[in-house]
């Protein structure tokens, strides 16, 4: 990776194409880099990360041991600019040292500072450069990239969801603080008939159970269809708190097979909408209580 700094008079950031865009297969451009950094540290649990960039957007895609994905989804129009040369651009990419660049200027919450980002990417091969300006200051990064691996195919089609629950996050985060997070597993109950959403743990404590009635004012939809119960180990489940921590409100659908969706909606600082999703397979190890 390379860094450097220097004062800048005249801003690179412009969402004008800027002399030598022309080298470049992506040029996306934003205001306030945190609208990226926040949604990106919802997804961090591993260093690596497959970008892929289409005309819609960019897809970020994190994975563990072939049980647990998460993406995140920043929709282009979030972008002040967005151009791409090719229909579609992929890339492998250290997502540790993504993040130390993106919130080099130490991530400014004062009201009406912000770090503007000018992310330009050459084709394969090229490292990822970014420009972030604050104050007049321009940081320029380079960071290599590598060839993307084939990410996780999880099969998970939403012509196969059994059941599914929106809920308030709120509500889950709640939860999550009073169920006995030293528990190995989360047990899933989805049913029609009572206790029609219910979250269990097996911990040192002894057993916790969280029910949520259908008709909750913290439930939003419930389409339950069958009874389902399944267990998911808590290690893989747990980062994807971090978008717990950030939405507003969260899907959670499993399929015929158990598996879990957790797709959560995320409020940028200026009130646009991108989505986390996490998939993880079910634990198929643990006896019955």
């Amino acid at each position: 990776m390379c860094v450097s700094g220097e004062q800048c008079p005249n801003m690179p950031l412009s969402t004008e194409s800027q002399p030598g865009d022309e080298q470049y297969v992506l040029v996306a451009t934003l205001d306030n880099v945190r609208n990226l950094s926040n949604i990106l540290k919802a997804i961090t649990f591993k260093d690596h990360a497959i970008f892929n960039a289409t005309r819609n957007g960019l897809k970020v895609t994190v994975e563990d041991s072939k049980c647990l994905q998460a993406n995140a989804f920043i929709q282009a129009e979030i972008f002040q600019e967005f151009v791409m040369k090719e229909d579609s651009v992929g890339f492998q990419i250290n997502l540790t040292v993504l993040l130390d660049c993106l919130t080099i200027f130490g991530g400014s919450t004062v009201p009406g500072v912000t770090t503007a980002l000018r992310m330009c990417y050459s084709g394969y091969g090229f490292p990822l450069t970014l420009f972030l300006e604050e104050g007049g200051v321009v940081t320029v990064c380079k960071i290599n990239t590598q060839e993307p691996e084939e990410p996780i195919d999880f099969d998970f089609c939403s012509t196969d969801v059994t059941n599914k629950v929106i809920l308030q996050s709120d509500s889950l985060r709640e939860a999550f603080s009073e169920l006995d997070m030293t528990s190995e597993i989360l047990q899933i109950t989805m049913s029609p008939c009572q206790p029609f959403f219910r979250l269990s743990t097996f911990g040192n404590s002894g057993n916790a159970h969280y029910d949520y009635p259908k008709d909750s004012d913290m439930m939003e939809l419930f389409q339950c269809s069958t009874t389902q119960t399944n267990r998911y180990k808590m290690s893989l489940l747990k980062p994807s708190t971090k978008a717990l921590a950030l939405s507003c409100k969260v899907s959670v659908r499993t399929d015929s097979r158990g598996f879990l969706s957790l797709q959560y909606l995320v409020r940028n600082d200026d009130g646009q909408i991108c989505f986390v999703e996490y998939f993880c397979s079910p634990d198929e190890e643990v006896d019955e209580e």
